[in-house]
């Protein structure tokens, strides 16, 4: 057997020279001797064209971008492990802007001195909202731990049992509080809490009364629970702040789109909170953000606090955050120009036909490796937006082969090669097939374009 080429040799060979140009000569370098050693390793000789061409598979998968584009067709419109809200161009366009040249971040330009970072953006946020003062900062968990560390360190602040939520990466309200270095007061039942509930843990340690969105879950039956005009009209009586978390944080009434409520910002401050937290990148549809908006004073306590440099947005998500917010001055529009908006009011009738157009190809594709359907589904919002409503959706449906073994296996072995696809494709495996629901589905080009990686 003749023996393996040196690496200087392997590097001669014009193929090595472009590696060279485009990954840098020491990460060349290494790709050939690891592919040299996997040779070795297998008991094989090969000239040097196949090693370079080994290597260049070593250096394809190694620099390969972690950050990946993927087509989205689990049927969770805002999938919080898939980066939720989809950003619109102008969003992207402001972004881009932001990251490729000096801004007027902090800087006020009429006064020709240092500004405030939430001037950016603070203007639209109390239109739309209809609060006197806004601040922002990295996300909602942030948002929360900053209202309550704030106006609440080493006092109480009283939240109804049903309402102390976990969402996901295991955040929890009470774990929350305890880092804001403030006591839990929780009153009520799992199912139902009263006002007098509330009354009656009000003492001279109280803070705050505070209102938590139920996320990801509902509580249904027998249930009961204090309206927030009468949780405000309480915390006022008593001289306490009411705080009112609300998750996913819509600035829109959905129902003009047919969707389910979410109960908005606007909505909250006009029943009498003083300070309300949501989240940018949810039904928002905007970059990663926790804002809250609310009470001027009570903003100004909250901006002065330590933590607040701590949770600050960059300049990027702030530069998205503003032209996101934007698109809101013209409703009548929004669900065209936002991605978020388009996805969950995209018509039935759109996506059966869009499933009718890939159902040929798609099993063509995967030729006889699975039988392909096109079936009605359920969709939903995702991310704690309106856990119990569905959307109804169409996906393309994929089944093991008739008297096949090892359907499970062989379902998640479909599934692995298609996330393995250049863009990944990510469905989900319920109820004995793999499903692509296909309502985040806009580039059925690009998707059908790279089918043939499939053969």
């Amino acid at each position: 057997m003749s023996p393996l080429p040196a690496v200087h040799v392997v590097l001669g060979d014009a193929r090595a020279g472009a590696l060279v140009a485009l990954y840098g000569r020491d990460e060349t370098v290494a790709a050939v001797r690891e592919a040299l050693e996997a040779f070795r390793r297998q008991g094989r000789t090969a000239v040097a064209a196949a090693i370079v061409e080994a290597a260049a598979l070593w250096l394809e998968r190694r620099h390969r971008p972690r950050v990946r584009r993927v087509f989205n067709l689990t049927g969770t419109v805002l999938h919080t492990n898939l980066g939720r809200a989809q950003l619109p161009p102008e969003a992207v366009a402001a972004a881009t802007a932001a990251m490729t040249g000096a801004i007027a971040l902090e800087f006020d330009l009429d006064k020709g001195k240092r500004g405030d970072r939430d001037d950016l953006v603070e203007d639209w946020l109390c239109r739309l909202t209809g609060a006197e003062a806004a601040t922002v900062v990295n996300n909602n968990a942030g948002a929360v731990l900053l209202m309550l560390h704030a106006l609440a360190a080493r006092r109480e602040v009283v939240v109804s049992r049903g309402e102390l939520v976990e969402i996901g990466g295991a955040f929890r309200i009470p774990d929350v509080m305890a880092r804001a270095q403030c006591r839990l007061a929780e009153v009520g039942t799992t199912n139902r809490t009263h006002l007098r509930d509330f009354d009656e843990a009000i003492g001279p340690r109280t803070a705050a009364l505070m209102k938590v969105h139920t996320s990801n879950y509902a509580v249904v039956g027998f249930t009961a629970t204090p309206s927030e005009a009468e949780l405000a009209a309480l915390a006022h009586g008593r001289g306490l702040p009411f705080i009112v978390d609300l998750g996913a944080g819509s600035l829109v009434d959905m129902d003009r789109w047919g969707l389910p409520h979410e109960r908005t910002p606007r909505e909250a401050l006009a029943a009498g909170a003083d300070l309300v937290s949501f989240s940018g990148d949810k039904l928002l549809g905007g970059p990663q953000a926790g804002i809250i908006v609310g009470r001027r004073d009570l903003i100004a306590r909250i901006k002065k606090n330590p933590l607040k440099r701590a949770l600050r947005m960059d300049k990027i998500r702030l530069a998205a955050l503003e032209a996101v917010l934007k698109l809101y001055a013209d409703p009548d529009c929004l669900a065209e120009r936002l991605p978020t908006l388009r996805f969950l009011t995209r018509p039935e009738a759109e996506m059966a036909a869009q499933g009718q157009r890939l159902l040929p190809a798609l099993a063509q594709a995967l030729d006889g490796r699975a039988q392909v359907g096109l079936e009605a589904c359920k969709s939903q919002i995702g991310s704690g937006a309106l856990p119990v409503d569905l959307l109804p959706s169409w996906a393309l449906v994929l089944r093991p082969p008739s008297g096949s073994r090892g359907g499970g296996r062989a379902l998640e072995a479909l599934a692995a090669v298609l996330r393995g696809l250049p863009e990944p494709v990510v469905g989900r495996v319920h109820d004995g097939a793999l499903w692509l629901d296909l309502r985040c589905l806009d580039d059925e080009a690009g998707f059908v374009a790279q089918l043939g990686g499939l053969r």
